[in-house]
């Protein structure tokens, strides 16, 4: 399989899939997308005839049985995410799927287990991590060039939240937003979060607090190895996609700023000015779609371990749901708390 290209199906044809269409189809060369299910099936078509597919369906699970494909891009709704993971393993396609896996742990351990008994792969979509930046801040703390990690923060807006029927469907802001974050503290630590302490409020739009969630949290995390992490969150920053990442040790910090259209910086005797941050994650992240992507199609084609795994997904998920305990009953979580439930539920519905 060295020499082949990976034939993939995408489900799910909204935002994020349509990147990922763009992606597979002109920027991935190991990859040919060949069909895409969405539930509006004139979504699936339009999608389709943009990529010059030549299939496209409104069930999913018609894509899933399709011989010719070999890998699925899970891309839907998160809370069809699972069920999805389940039906492609055992049919045998490998798998990447959109974070989070699902919104609870006990689907999210059902379907990891559902792909361990089928033996197929499944990569979780943290493209963070694959960005240039945040991979040289990784890198500089792996190679203790900072010394001992002291404190992480990272700041994560958005430049608009999204509709209220999203919030209601995605699981809110800590299971769709800030779990990037969640993911990206690990990664850059190389440690595992503890505790979590959550403080948030819905400062933006009434409709996110009628929706029961918040738009706006500082989340503290105290890592197993005793550093401390700080993210910042809103639904909107009035100035553009606002992320930032420092990592402060006691030989010194690395620092990872916004992403700009340019490097132009006017000066006037107005004042010294610069043109906004890149306005969303498709602009921002451009490149580590693409890498995540070949990261994903590399590792089916060769037989080489995914870069994020599953339990990278349970991992992030987990912190998430502690978050969200935190918030609600105004105290740190133990993260343990959080598993040991997890366990208890699953065991007894085993």
């Amino acid at each position: 399989m060295t020499n082949a290209r990976l034939q993939v199906g995408l489900i799910g044809a909204g935002r994020i899939g349509q990147v990922h269409a763009a992606t597979i189809t002109q920027r991935v060369e190991r990859a040919l997308l060949i069909a895409v299910a969405d539930a509006n099936l004139n979504v699936a078509q339009a999608c389709a005839a943009r990529y010059r597919l030549p299939k496209a369906t409104s069930d999913p699970y018609e894509l899933i049985a399709d011989p010719q494909i070999q890998a699925v891009l899970i891309c839907s709704s998160t809370d069809t995410h699972a069920p999805l993971i389940e039906a492609a393993a055992a049919a045998g396609k490998h798998i990447f799927c959109e974070k989070p896996i699902a919104l609870d742990l006990d689907a999210t351990i059902r379907a990891l287990d559902a792909v361990a008994r089928a033996g197929v792969k499944l990569q979780v979509g943290f493209n963070r991590r694959f960005d240039p930046n945040f991979l040289r801040a990784r890198q500089a703390v792996a190679n203790g060039e900072i010394g001992e990690p002291h404190t992480l923060h990272i700041v994560s807006r958005d430049p608009e939240p999204p509709p209220p029927a999203y919030i209601q469907a995605s699981g809110g802001l800590f299971l769709d937003m800030t779990i990037h974050d969640f993911d990206i503290a690990r990664f850059l630590i190389g440690d595992e979060v503890e505790e979590v302490y959550a403080l948030g409020a819905a400062r933006v739009d009434p409709a996110i607090r009628q929706a029961g969630d918040v738009d706006t949290a500082v989340v503290l995390l105290r890592f197993a190895g005793g550093a401390f992490g700080t993210i910042d969150n809103s639904r909107r920053a009035a100035y553009g996609y606002d992320q930032r990442v420092e990592v402060f040790g006691n030989l010194g910090a690395v620092n990872v700023f916004n992403n700009y259209p340019n490097n132009a910086v006017l000066s006037t005797t107005q004042g010294v000015y610069r043109d906004r941050p890149l306005h969303f994650f498709m602009q921002r992240y451009t490149e580590s779609y693409q890498r995540e992507v070949e990261a994903f199609v590399e590792a089916v084609i060769e037989d080489r371990p995914v870069a994020v795994s599953g339990q990278d997904g349970l991992a992030a998920l987990t912190l998430a749901l502690a978050a969200k305990r935190s918030l609600q009953e105004g105290r740190p979580v133990r993260v343990r708390e959080v598993t040991q439930d997890a366990r208890l539920a699953h065991a007894d519905a085993c």
